[in-house]
């Protein structure tokens, strides 16, 4: 069995509470009995895209678990690179593409953040990465692949107008590769489930705040999101018959 524990949007700001969040989570984590196959961060880790809000990220995401953290749209690559993944001066604004292989299993998770604008787009050197990672790992091997912004529309209007477009690309992409398990993805800071080229699409809740659907009660038009719920993650878990769960999880955390 491999489990896989999926976070996102966790929003650090250089203010308490989504610190205490993100530490809630994590240290919730690292108290599992058993260890996990990896910890994926969706996305959106810092508010502004700030160097204090990145060094603040890597004081909080860390696990005992493998972990592998890609940005969002409030993310900046080189920045993100320079904070977590400690490239320094050497941190170019390259598509944050990488691959966690496991025992079993292969998790791809790649950069649709698109420089200065809230939706999302693969880049063609994304696509061409993923087309290689797929092309090298034998069928056997279940290959699951995330990114921030989802490919298709949630019924959340606030969240579908800043999706991941060009998803046509990715939907031709996966056919040429049975053994693309499933998608994951964050942005929409509401946990769910749909599908998209024929494969499970699973959206991690968000850890700073959840969004409210538009059939819930809004004391105004842009009044999108709770504050008051608590942070929460997916477990995603892969069984030895291929078939794949996913298991919400609230995490008590301060407010």
């Amino acid at each position: 069995m491999i489990v896989i524990a999926h976070l996102s949007d966790v929003h650090l700001d250089g203010g308490t509470r989504a610190a205490d969040r993100t530490r809630a989570v994590m240290e919730y984590l690292d108290s599992l009995p058993h260890d996990l196959d990896a910890v994926l961060v969706s996305g959106d880790i810092a508010d502004h895209a700030a160097p204090a809000e990145y060094e603040e990220a890597a004081k909080l995401l860390r696990s005992r678990h493998p972990l592998v953290v890609c940005p969002g749209n409030h993310d900046e690559r080189t920045a993100f690179r320079q904070g977590l993944l400690g490239e320094g001066a050497a941190a170019t604004a390259a598509p944050v593409d990488q691959v966690l292989r496991g025992d079993g299993f292969v998790l791809a998770v790649c950069d649709s953040s698109v420089p200065g604008q809230d939706h999302g787009l693969l880049e063609e050197s994304t696509l061409d990465w993923l087309d290689g990672v797929l092309a090298d790992t034998p069928r056997e091997t279940p290959v699951l692949v995330a990114f921030h912004h989802p490919p298709v529309p949630l019924h959340t209007p606030y969240v579908d107008e800043i999706r991941q477009f060009g998803e046509e690309r990715l939907a031709a992409l996966a056919e040429r590769h049975p053994h693309l398990t499933a998608f994951l993805c964050g942005h929409a800071h509401t946990a769910a489930a749909t599908t998209f080229a024929g494969r499970p699409l699973l959206v991690a809740p968000g850890v700073v705040s959840t969004l409210r659907l538009p059939w819930e009660i809004q004391s105004a038009p842009d009044h999108h999101v709770h504050l008051d719920e608590p942070p929460a993650i997916a477990f995603h878990v892969l069984g030895e018959d291929g078939r794949l769960t996913t298991h919400y999880r609230v995490v008590v955390a301060p407010r």
